[in-house]
């Protein structure tokens, strides 16, 4: 009975922690937003680049509350930077790009390029790289689309 609750226990703070993270099931359950992922990493690309305009700001002060607050832009930055790179992996290469369908090289090398772009957003505090993230992630959309972006951001 007891390893019967330790087991249950275990189950729900792991699905709890999925919930958290934002994750797309991999059932598969067959409900997919691809519009809504798009818009996700547009999002969290306008916070990376808002991130790294305030990080350079704060970064010429000194006082106690600068630095705290540049911290605080440079966990956001890494954040988000992190969940454009989930969306790719855990949604879109793990359940959306089929090996064999058609477009899938110039998908697949999209999908790699956010990646990357994502990665050079952790290491960089240049608006440059939140520029090219966004390239990418349009890029992708195009790719994957197969036509222009119509979507916000």
């Amino acid at each position: 009975m007891k390893r019967i609750i330790i087991t249950a226990a275990v189950l729900v703070v792991a699905a709890s922690n999925a919930q958290q993270a934002f994750a797309h099931c991999e059932v598969p359950c067959g409900i997919y937003a691809d519009q809504r992922r798009f818009e996700q990493m547009l999002e969290d690309q306008k916070t990376i680049q808002k991130a790294m305009v305030s990080i350079n700001e704060l970064a010429a002060k000194s006082d106690a509350l600068s630095k705290n607050q540049l911290t605080r832009w440079v966990v956001t930055k890494e954040e988000h930077a992190t969940n454009t790179q989930h969306i790719i992996a855990q949604y879109f290469m793990t359940q959306r790009l089929k090996p064999g369908s058609e477009g899938y090289a110039k998908k697949l090398a999209a999908a790699h390029a956010v990646m990357v772009a994502a990665m050079k957003c952790k290491q960089s505090v240049d608006p440059a790289t939140a520029a090219t993230l966004r390239s990418a992630i349009l890029d992708f959309y195009r790719a994957y689309e197969g036509k222009e972006p119509q979507i916000e951001g």
